[in-house]
């Protein structure tokens, strides 16, 4: 067994200061596997960071938050998904709301790490993330374990666009909310909420939000 050193990158992106001194602080190797944190305060200078990085020594994992300066939400992993879809994100959140974590997963995040882990959580997590089998595939083990319910079966089964209908309509964005920040037309969107009431089986848009709550 070789007792090497490897070195692995890891794009944080946080805008609390003290809680990327803290990690970097805390984590700086794994046993075998030494870190090179790479930090960023905004989703922004995030996705500059992981451009910058993107040669042979790039990024091989992000710890992103979910609430930042410049975007709120699911919104910010969206975005870097849309634009780096090979990125290995795990979302690094102060909520363990089920439904955020079976959209984030959904929507390509390898892995969930709720900010109040203990520090076993993190490490293990960590070592999950940056192993060498990392490109193999995420390991369930890190996104917390719910039990299934008929409802989040069917969230799972969404398709992108409709999950950030979703999403928006339960942060209580009315349909003209939506149609301006997505772009749609006012015609296409109550069409996307009409088809998410079919096919979560509700009977209303009130419905639909009170089963999230």
């Amino acid at each position: 067994m070789s007792n090497m050193t490897v070195t692995r990158r890891v794009l944080l992106v946080d805008d609390h200061e003290l809680v990327r001194a803290g990690i970097r602080t805390l984590y700086q190797s794994l046993d075998e596997i030494a870190i090179d944190w790479v930090e960023a305060c905004s989703l922004q200078e995030g996705l500059q960071q992981y451009g910058e990085h993107a040669d042979g020594q790039g990024i091989d994992a992000v710890l992103l938050d979910l609430n930042l300066g410049d975007c709120k939400g699911l919104q910010g992993l969206r975005q870097f998904m849309e634009a780096y879809p090979q990125a290995r994100v795990v979302v690094f959140s102060g909520t363990q709301d089920e439904f955020v974590v079976r959209q984030a997963r959904a929507m390509g995040a390898v892995g969930y790490l709720p900010k109040g882990a203990l520090m076993s959580e993190m490490r293990s997590t960590l070592r999950a993330l940056l192993a060498e089998q990392r490109r193999s595939g995420p390991p369930g083990s890190m996104f917390p374990r719910f039990p299934s319910s008929a409802m989040y079966d069917r969230v799972a089964e969404l398709g992108p666009r409709h999950l950030e209908i979703l999403e928006l309509v339960l942060s209580g964005c009315s349909n003209q909310e939506i149609s301006n920040s997505t772009q749609l037309s006012l015609g296409t969107v109550k069409n996307y909420v009409s088809s998410l009431l079919l096919a979560l089986d509700v009977k209303s848009r009130s419905h639909m939000i009170s089963l999230f709550r």
